[in-house]
């Protein structure tokens, strides 16, 4: 998700310069107030204000800086290639996603351990994604292909309701509907069933999930959360609380159905707290591909998962920039505004007309000029939307080239977008409209998942989230043959647990019948 090219400028000869737009912002303009910095955090996006009340171009290596998030190198793709036999995507070869956490740590875990857990999510405001809404998702399923790891998606239905909808009196459960709506939106782009869960929070928070938003809403103040979203004392408490519940999210823990864990409730098995071993579900990290406006949720995560009864691992992230609005840098595409956003639903028609008439343009006042001086591509629309689903870095840099050098016009730069665009929405579309409510269902089921992870694993660990289910049941675990110490340990204490039950109910039983036999024996012996 990007507002710049990700591409190096090249020096020109000396032609007026051409950079991105000025968005006029009323606010700035008519009021005269001053210019103000870029604000960036998981509720707001804007760009800075120059003096004239120009809205700038984010500046992603400022806010990289701020948030203290280090650069995606050349050498952690090289890493990633490595490591997995495969070449990375092209939104990190075109740098498109920027900036990590711990994205090391996460090839480190893979190549001794062999997995991981992936996590995303989608805020459903409306009954239709964009296309900068499917760019996280492309990557990610890209990842879960590459990796072959468990997907997680969360769909923040309540999140939505509490920051959006709650004050203009909406009903919370039109954010469910849109949650489903867009849950077939993120199947039809093509995951695989059998290792990916998606849920909607109304739906389904409880169990193992609430246990660890109750536990980690008592480690954050008001004070971190207000510092981390830029809440006030006016804020209400439902979204004070709220990043308690996308924190938890990154746990392996909130999830142990997923790993073969029976579906815990204390009623159904009270001896299961104690018995199961889920710190081995919460010792498995988390790689959350995200846009970096959300990395303050994170970092709420990242100082607190140690103190958690079940401590977890630091998640880490590999952050994307935002794909501009049709209008330019300096922002990014919204769902309130159709004209600033391709959406998944748009007819050829509609995505034609919109990038002809909104996506703004890096190219010349006249054709000499753009013939004399070149296009600037940093900052046109089309070229960027082409940098995020143009998949030949060969042909995009042939454009680019092009472009520059002013061979490439402006209305052919927009006329390929137009075409591409066309031909990935409209694939959409066919697949979108084979997901019916059955195969959505089937996603937001909880159920183990199937999945292989890196098959040349240095130090895979034994399947003991498996065994922990034979554990649980009390079946299947056979004499411990292939268990650790500590398996064989819990299951011996598990045995001893059962045998203490069953030698209970035989002593109720025998107390009685033997209660029972003295009652009948007094009856016959005062009748005769």
């Amino acid at each position: 998700m990007s507002s710049s090219a990700p591409h190096e400028t090249k020096p020109s000869s000396d032609p007026p310069a051409l950079d991105a737009p000025h968005l006029e912002t009323s606010s700035a303009m008519n009021t005269g107030s001053k210019a103000r910095e870029q604000h960036i955090d998981p509720l707001n996006v804007s760009g800075a204000i120059d003096e004239h009340g120009n809205t700038l171009a984010i500046d992603y290596d400022a806010l990289r800086e701020k948030f203290g998030t280090p650069a995606l190198t050349p050498a952690h793709l090289e890493r990633f290639e490595r490591v997995t036999g495969k070449k990375p995507h092209r939104l990190m070869r075109r740098k498109l996603f920027f900036s990590h956490r711990d994205f090391d740590s996460i090839l480190d875990f893979y190549e001794k351990e062999g997995r991981f857990l992936l996590y995303t999510g989608r805020g459903p405001s409306s009954d239709s994604m964009h296309i900068g809404h499917a760019v996280p998702f492309l990557f990610t399923k890209e990842l879960q292909d590459i990796f072959d790891v468990p997907l997680v998606i969360m769909m923040t239905d309540d999140e939505k309701f509490q920051f959006r909808g709650a004050e203009k009196k909406m009903d919370p459960r039109l954010f469910t509907q849109f949650a489903h709506a867009n849950t077939k939106d993120i199947i039809a782009l093509g995951f695989d069933v059998k290792k990916t869960f998606i849920y909607t929070d109304y739906e389904f928070i409880g169990g193992h999930f609430l246990y660890n938003i109750s536990e980690f809403e008592t480690l954050l103040t008001n004070n971190q959360v207000r510092g981390a979203m830029g809440f006030d004392g006016s804020t209400n408490i439902g979204c004070n609380s709220y990043p308690a519940r996308q924190c938890v999210a990154a746990f392996a823990s909130s999830y142990p159905e997923l790993f073969g864990a029976p579906d815990y409730r204390p009623l159904t098995n009270p001896d299961f707290c104690e018995l199961f071993p889920r710190q081995n579900i919460a010792d498995i990290p988390t790689l959350i591909p995200c846009a970096i406006d959300q990395e303050p949720y994170f970092r709420l995560v990242r100082e607190n998962c140690h103190r958690m009864h079940f401590p977890s691992p630091k998640p880490a992230l590999i952050l994307s920039k935002f794909l501009t609005a049709l209008q330019g840098p300096g922002g990014k595409m919204s769902a309130s505004d159709p004209t600033s956003a391709i959406f998944m639903s748009d007819t050829p028609n509609q995505i034609k007309n919109k990038i002809n008439k909104y996506a703004f343009s890096g190219g010349r006042e006249t054709r000499e000029e753009h013939e004399k001086y070149g296009g600037n591509p940093d900052v046109d629309v089309a070229y960027t939307y082409l940098s995020y689903f143009l998949e030949s870095d060969e042909e995009l840099g042939e454009i680019e080239d092009a472009y520059r050098k002013g061979t490439l016009g402006t209305g052919e730069l927009k006329k390929k977008c137009i075409s591409v665009l066309q031909e990935f929405v409209g694939a959409f579309q066919e697949r979108r409209a084979k997901v019916d409510d059955a195969a959505m269902r089937s996603f937001m089921k909880p159920r183990k998942l199937v999945f292989q992870g890196n098959p040349h694993a240095t130090q895979p660990r034994k399947a003991e989230i498996a065994n922990g289910e034979a554990q649980a049941h009390g079946e299947g675990a056979g004499d411990g043959k292939g268990l650790t110490k500590n398996q064989q340990k819990k299951l011996a204490k598990l045995k001893e647990v059962e045998e203490r039950k069953a030698k209970k109910v035989q002593e109720k039983e025998m107390a009685l019948r033997q209660k029972e036999g003295g009652a009948d024996g007094a009856v016959e012996e005062g009748g005769a």
